[in-house]
């Protein structure tokens, strides 16, 4: 076990592979409001940011006028298939479960709505090995702002250099950089493990226990 005694998570693309659910709720919106629908790999592209966020990208329109009730149907369409859809990776729930019994400090940190992270875990498994989730619903600002993190970092009870962040994304490269905390890297997202490696880091890895076994 390395040196830090807190592990904050991203979660889409980090702990679970939700492409498939993710690429139907876009696509749906999208059709639902009239716009057209682009290739899968646009699309992924976009997971991490804000859905409106993404709404802005995949219309190319800036702002898309209808985002708030695109988000809306997004949601609603999410809520039959998301957390059902959505599988952990092998090595997420066991790795989740050796740091707790390690006594190390588990969070995740999100752009995912913190309800829609419980339900998956209350979908997927028995239990919920975190203690503490911080969703896009919990911070003012959204990722690579840092305030998600920093918030995580405060009510985990530590300091921030004994916290290692590990995401699939530039733009948690950039959150933990933006908060000042240890970033890890997996390439299991749509960012390539090169662009990764731009970014300060302490190992980037094709998997989580790649990462595990290099830090």
């Amino acid at each position: 076990m390395s040196k830090y005694k807190a592990y904050i998570f991203d979660f889409d693309l980090t702990l679970v592979n939700s492409v498939s659910p993710i690429v139907k709720c876009f696509k749906h919106a999208l059709s639902t409001f009239g716009y057209a629908v682009p290739d899968d790999k646009t699309i992924i592209d976009t997971i991490g940011l804000p859905l409106t966020d993404a709404f802005d990208i995949l219309t190319n329109l800036h702002p898309v006028p209808e985002k708030a009730q695109m988000r809306d149907a997004y949601v609603e369409f999410a809520n039959g298939i998301m957390a059902k859809e959505s599988l952990f990776y092998p090595d997420a729930l066991g790795i989740l479960q050796t740091l707790q019994t390690a006594e190390r400090k588990v969070a995740i940190v999100s752009s995912k709505m913190r309800f829609r992270i419980i339900e998956t875990f209350e979908c997927q498994t028995s239990n919920i090995p975190v203690d503490l989730i911080i969703g896009l619903d919990d911070a003012s600002t959204p990722k690579p702002d840092p305030e998600g993190l920093d918030m995580a970092v405060r009510k985990l009870g530590v300091d921030k250099s004994e916290v290692l962040y590990i995401g699939d994304s530039y733009i948690d490269a950039q959150t933990a950089q933006n908060a000042g905390v240890d970033f890890a890297g997996v390439s299991t997202g749509p960012t390539p493990k090169e662009k990764l490696l731009e970014y300060p880091h302490i190992y980037v890895g094709e998997s989580l226990t790649d990462i595990f076994q290099n830090i």
